[in-house]
């Protein structure tokens, strides 16, 4: 391995169905600036072997083996960067890259992320829009709480990722059984603050997510996605759409509020993805993570705007300002393909054709078990990419694309009492 400039360091490639368009990217930049790219991945590679220079087998999830492992590699060759998109990994990689003094989130930064109680403390202090709020360790103190702050409440895991264990409730009865599946989430994940939830107030109104950019503080926002969701009381992100003229782009009050509260979490250096409601009282922000998003939201934003998610990321983690200047001006959409029960899926057939149609995947294998909430999350067998002139018309294509799916899968039977449920693929790094 040759490193005239240094290198720069990746932890965890993740899925190569949801991630290797930005490992491509990120390589074709590393290439073009001198650096070499070397991989820190939990199992042994294999596609990612054309894209790296080195691969380092550790714990990712293990912060302790991780950051282990991160400094052998800086103690034998200069760290340009430090690149991380997997939720589980983000806290333990930011605090990393700013004991290397690398450009990064900050330590301030990433905890603000990470931890929902701290966000929603930060904001509210600063005086952003944001629903009562608490933080809960038992059954009762999610009840207290709940009955304080006034009903629909949401109860959520404290640290987690990809809407798991969420969950609305509408009296106590139905807290204190969001409390244990929020609580048995966070513990699955084995997060920090294990077993605590976050009570808030249900914010009403429609949901989007924004992907940007942050150099050196600077709030730069890249594209902004509906969000689609079901299986109520639960929140099963089912799509996306993302326009590239969205006019919500160009709302000073939104950008104003994304911008503000990046500043008062102490962001610093990096791309985050945050969930906002659409609230009568104006923009509310549910959360920032310090991330990409997931869900091919990135790749939705590639395709319909022209900027390149992995070079943005590639910018950011070397301290260079990005170019954000869209190329395209398009509409593009996802739909996840999802089952009414628990299943063993047998096959899983994609269309290859359909009006507008971007690309379509299986996400399963033959005979992988999809559990619904609260036994299982993102609990997908396919999705497909459509692309519009127009949301309505992006819309309809998803729709009819949707519908061409097959799939051949028979029932599966309840989980055994007290088990907990597995962390879905696609969320953790397990593509081996």
């Amino acid at each position: 391995m040759t490193e005239p400039n240094g290198v720069l360091l990746v932890i965890g490639s993740g899925l190569k169905l949801y991630r290797e368009y930005l490992v491509r990217s990120i390589h074709r930049r590393a290439r073009s600036a001198g650096l070499d790219l070397v991989l820190l991945n939990n199992l042994e590679p294999t596609w990612q072997r054309k894209y790296f220079d080195e691969i380092v087998l550790a714990n990712v999830f293990d912060p302790e083996a991780m950051t282990a492992a991160a400094r052998e590699v800086a103690a034998r060759v200069p760290i340009a960067g430090l690149v991380c998109w997997d939720e589980p990994v983000v806290l333990a990689a930011g605090e990393l890259a700013a004991e290397l003094g690398l450009p990064g989130l900050s330590v301030q930064g990433v905890h603000g992320c990470r931890d929902k109680y701290r966000t929603r403390s930060v904001l509210t202090a600063g005086g952003l829009h944001q629903p009562g709020f608490a933080t809960a360790t038992t059954v009762r103190e999610a009840v207290v709480a709940a009955g304080e702050i006034g009903y629909p409440v949401v109860v959520k895991p404290r640290a987690m990722g990809a809407s798991i264990g969420v969950v609305l409730a509408a009296d106590a009865a139905e807290v204190a059984t969001a409390f244990e599946v929020a609580a048995g989430a966070s513990r699955a994940e084995h997060a920090p603050y294990g077993g605590s939830a976050v009570v808030e107030g249900y914010a009403e109104g429609p949901e989007i997510s924004i992907d940007a950019a942050v150099h050196k503080g600077e709030y730069l926002p890249m594209f902004l996605a509906r969000k689609q969701s079901g299986a109520e009381p639960y929140f099963e992100e089912t799509g996306h759409i993302v326009d590239a003229a969205d006019p919500l782009l160009d709302d000073r009050e939104l950008m104003d509020t994304l911008a503000r509260a990046h500043r008062l979490l102490g962001v610093e250096d990096g791309i985050t993805h945050t969930e906002v409601r659409l609230t009568e009282r104006g923009p509310l922000i549910i959360e920032i993570n310090g991330r990409l998003g997931g869900d091919l939201i990135p790749f939705l934003g590639l395709t319909a705007t022209g900027i390149d998610p992995g070079e943005v990321l590639f910018d950011v983690a070397t301290g260079r300002r990005p170019d954000l200047v869209p190329t395209r001006r398009s509409v593009v959409g996802i739909r996840f393909g999802c089952p009414d029960h628990d299943c063993v899926v047998r096959s899983v057939t994609v269309p290859t054709e359909a009006p507008g149609l971007v690309t379509a995947a299986r996400m399963v294998e033959p005979g992988a078990s999809l559990r619904l909430p609260p036994g299982g999350y993102l609990a997908r067998h396919s999705f497909v990419v459509c692309e519009g002139a127009d949301r309505e018309t992006c819309g309809r294509r998803l729709d009819a694309a949707a519908a061409l799916v097959e799939v051949d899968a028979g029932l599966l039977g309840p989980p055994e009492p007290g088990a907990s449920f597995v962390m879905p693929a696609g969320l953790l790094d397990v593509d081996a």
